[in-house]
């Protein structure tokens, strides 16, 4: 069988827990921010865990984690 290729914008965007889940940043924090409520832009700080529904399309990006 030949290898499955990882989509490359995917390894550089998402992290794995060592229980499976997949960590990603929260978007829209790149530009514009003086629009943003100052919540939004504390409650985007860090990581966040993705749903389960997004944790199985990542897996399919990334088949060799």
């Amino acid at each position: 069988m030949p290898k499955l290729k990882t989509k490359s914008a995917a390894k550089k965007r998402f992290n794995f827990t060592a229980s499976g889940k997949v960590m990603a940043e929260p978007a829209f924090k790149r530009h514009n921010l003086r629009k943003r409520s100052q919540k939004m832009k504390r409650q985007s700080r860090g990581t966040m865990i993705l749903s389960a529904v997004d944790t199985k399309t990542i897996n399919k990006y990334m088949p060799y984690k």
